[in-house]
């Protein structure tokens, strides 16, 4: 079984180089799960249902996000709806360890077209990060309550070091344990001994010539002048970055990752 994990897709830069790779790249590699991470896809702050419905027409099967998973009021409304009535505001999540009662669904489990069943499950750091419960502790109760082999886990957070630790936490308990917040692809994608592929960093889908999105004059004269300023998503040099998980589709343990990060 084949896993597609596309990295934060920030803006319309984002949008439209996963446009243009996303069909070619799960067909060359045979993907039967495409998960894309959203959360900075509307501008760059937030997502939006229409968005979201974009990026499923893409192929998406599961939309994950993180920290700015509030910052379009619509989408609040969105989750809010009981997932019988909107079976693709089910497949947006949010972070899990977040308060209780919040809208919306940390995890996710489906079945593949060709029958694998599978989960995603979301969560957000706690180190540098907005206030959430406890991750390590939040995916233990979760995993007691989800039987399928499949288990994907996007850690949503901003420290290396707490990333690192969640993938040995997590090693022979999930598939994959892939990070995303940073923006920056990196490269230690490894298969960790229990069997769980893990990379602290999947990378940014979206403008490369910009500071982590944003375009970078703005971002410069903050730095330079401590003076607060209005950021705006960056279109230069557009990129889509990516990871591919190979998995045993019975046992749920990975096989192998494979970076990916293709431009214009």
């Amino acid at each position: 079984m084949n896993i597609l994990f596309v990295g934060d897709i920030f803006g319309s830069a984002g949008r439209k180089i996963v446009r243009e790779h996303i069909g070619h790249v799960c067909a060359a590699h045979g993907v039967d799960l495409v998960i894309m991470n959203a959360e900075n896809a509307a501008g760059g702050f937030g997502v939006t249902p229409q968005i979201a419905d974009e990026l499923f027409d893409l192929g998406a099967d599961v939309l994950t996000t993180g920290n700015h998973v509030w910052d379009k009021r619509e989408l609040i409304e969105y989750l809010a709806v009981p997932a019988d009535s909107q079976e693709r505001a089910r497949r947006v999540l949010r972070p899990a360890n977040l308060q209780p009662g919040l809208p919306g669904y940390g995890f996710f489990e489906g079945t593949t077209q060709s029958g694998v069943e599978y989960a995603v499950v979301e969560l957000q750091g706690c180190v540098f990060m907005n206030t959430t419960n406890d991750p390590f502790h939040a995916i233990n109760d979760l995993l007691a309550g989800i039987k399928t082999k499949v288990i994907v886990v996007d850690f949503h957070a901003e420290a290396t070091s707490e990333k690192v630790a969640m993938g040995w936490h997590l090693d022979g308990r999930v598939t994959a344990v892939l990070g995303t917040h940073t923006h920056i692809p990196t490269a230690d994608e490894r298969l960790l001994p229990g069997g769980t592929a893990y990379q602290t960093d999947v990378g940014m889908s979206g403008p490369y010539d910009s500071v982590i999105g944003v375009e970078k004059d703005m971002v410069l004269r903050k730095f330079l002048t401590g003076m607060p300023g209005k950021f705006e998503a960056a279109k230069g040099n557009p990129k889509m970055c990516a990871t591919l998980v190979a998995c045993d589709a019975q046992t749920g343990r990975a096989t192998a990752i494979q970076r990916i990060m293709l431009g214009e």
